[in-house]
């Protein structure tokens, strides 16, 4: 099913990985973006990285904050040094906001804050693709 897709970014050649622990959350993104850019769901780093080898390497990770929660922020630069060019964006909800903060602190490119939104997850996906149709970054906590 396609919604509200517009042809230019449905040819997009670049991808998003959804790297979060919740399976629920993980196929709700997937399902939000699909239909305009091609969209991988895992359920762990190390399941990112065996995948992401190659020509197949992400442009954009959505990274659970409960990934960053488990890891330590560290866990951002060590994306950055596998994947230099990828943008990171963290999946956070209020109560997860100070991890978050440290996260963006870290090198994490913004945040996407739940409840998600087709429209939101879409303007922010196109956002840190510099594609046409995207919104301001959220910044949390001043920040």
């Amino acid at each position: 099913m396609q919604i509200g897709v517009e042809t230019a970014k449905a040819v997009d050649q670049r991808r998003v990985f959804v790297v979060d622990e919740d399976e629920i959350i993980r196929a709700a993104l997937q399902f939000m973006l699909h239909d305009e850019i091609e969209t991988h769901e895992l359920g762990s780093l190390e399941e990112a990285y065996a995948k992401g080898q190659g020509w197949l390497a992400p442009d954009v990770i959505l990274l659970g904050v409960s990934i960053v929660a488990a890891r330590g922020v560290e866990v951002v630069t060590q994306i950055i040094d596998r994947y230099p060019a990828v943008r990171i964006l963290i999946v956070t909800g209020k109560d997860d906001e100070a991890t978050a903060i440290a996260a963006l602190k870290a090198g994490a490119h913004g945040a996407l804050v739940k409840p998600l939104t087709l429209e939101a997850v879409r303007r922010k996906v196109d956002t840190i693709l510099g594609r046409e149709g995207g919104a301001p970054l959220v910044q949390l906590g001043g920040l």
